[in-house]
């Protein structure tokens, strides 16, 4: 019967917001925090859509570019977009922000204080991941190369993971970054609430331990010490989703040294991460096996986030290439859909999904940062619709819950009355 209940409210107040008669939910001011498997924002579930943009901060660092920062996180908003993921990093050459070891580019860096900035004025949170897999900007292979021009005896760039020289050097790009006091808003890292998370890596991966061991200590590790600088935000380690041995066959035919399950029961992590390229994965699959993978993909660990992790899942990367289709948006509006779909289906009834974050988005006149992937919201139309849909149906569930909190506080105040008036 309480179920029942519960439906007809849940329809009741859906009309209702639909009809837009919305009682006040506060301003997303305030850290994202996690409450089981939910994301909580000043009390209420939140629900992350959004994008990724690795370039900000490149963009951010030239002044007379700065406008295509404001301008995507404009576009983003009109859309309903309220979070965003990209670098806070980029080591070794051209325009780095990290020239070597323990010295800044101050320009770059004013490059990602103006990015904070300006998200915060949008609505916009932010997860900012501190270090990449790939060699694209640095990344772990230029960490082992600064330490082998020290003298360390380096095997393979996955000694990023174990060798205590290089970890010294990213603990100290971690406390550098979370400590950093933002030239625009005066406001340092660690305690701005603009950040939702960090990321420990984009794309973890240790194929040379494929016993996981690797991954799963640095994660520990560097979770532990993160959390000691920074206790107000979420971390979370960056991870595509890959399982370990136990759930091998759950992979798309490769393992990468992770572990879905066990890498996010480390302590430290506060939610877990997928990413979603069957396009990349299942390269002699046809388009409908893939989106049959997606589904399969989606579902699984929306499930195992829910009922072996107990924490949120966020869908931090997803998309497929148009190219593969003479740029024809309809087979990616399908997979954005799809995924959509599954997000909406587990956050609608309290699970463990709480968002997706599609690559990439684009502003006009970036052609060269085109990969196939990108979404420019003007040029394509039925694509943003999809996204600005998706904004609308989590933000509603956001307000369901807000106008329920609002009635259990009403009832309560109204029992102490009616008490204080018997007595």
């Amino acid at each position: 019967m309480m179920k029942h209940w519960f439906f007809v409210v849940f329809l009741v107040l859906c009309v209702t917001l639909e009809q837009g008669i919305l009682l006040h939910v506060e301003a997303d001011a305030g850290f994202v925090k996690v409450k089981g498997v939910q994301l909580m924002l000043n009390g209420s579930p939140y629900y992350a859509n959004g994008f990724n943009a690795y370039w900000l901060m490149y963009f951010a660092s030239d002044p007379s570019q700065r406008n295509k920062v404001s301008s995507t996180f404009q576009e983003a908003a009109n859309h309903g977009l309220n979070i965003a993921r990209t670098w806070a990093f980029s080591d070794g050459g051209y325009k780095p922000l990290q020239y070597s070891p323990g010295s800044y580019n101050e320009e770059m860096f004013q490059g990602l204080d103006f990015v904070i900035a300006e998200a915060r004025k949008y609505g916009i949170k932010l997860v900012l991941s501190l270090v990449n897999n790939y060699e694209n900007l640095g990344g772990k292979k230029q960490y082992v190369e600064w330490a082998r021009s020290q003298g360390q005896s380096i095997n393979s760039e996955d000694d990023f993971f174990t060798n205590p020289v290089v970890k010294g050097y990213y603990k100290n790009h971690i406390k550098t970054v979370l400590t950093r006091r933002n030239s625009v808003t005066g406001v340092t890292y660690k305690d701005d609430p603009t950040i939702m998370a960090w990321e420990l890596m984009n794309e973890i991966r240790c194929p040379s331990d494929q016993s996981g061991s690797s991954v799963q200590g640095w994660i520990s590790e560097m979770a532990s010490y993160l959390k000691s600088i920074d206790g107000n935000h979420l971390l979370e380690a960056g991870l595509e989703g890959f399982y370990g041995k136990s759930k091998a066959e759950s992979n798309p035919n490769f393992q990468v040294g992770t572990d879905f399950i066990a890498n996010n029961q480390i302590s430290g992590i506060d939610f877990a991460t997928v990413h979603s390229y069957p396009d990349q994965w299942l390269t002699s699959s046809g388009y409908e096996d893939q989106i049959s993978f997606l589904s399969g993909w989606l579902n699984e660990h929306i499930q195992d986030a829910q009922n072996i992790l107990h924490k949120p899942l966020l869908f931090a990367e997803f998309g497929i290439s148009t190219k593969t289709f003479g740029g024809n948006s309809t087979p990616r509006d399908r997979f954005f859909d799809t995924v959509y779909s599954a997000i909406y289906s587990s956050a609608s009834g309290g699970g463990a999904a709480v968002g997706g974050l599609f690559w990439q988005l684009l502003d006009q006149g970036m052609d060269s940062f085109r990969d196939g992937y990108e979404v420019v919201l003007g040029e394509n139309p039925s694509t943003a619709t999809l996204i600005a849909q998706q904004s609308q149906k989590l933000n509603r569930i956001r307000k369901m819950y807000a106008r329920l909190r609002n009635i259990e506080k009403w009832n309560k105040a109204r029992e102490i009355r009616d008490t204080n008036g018997r007595n």
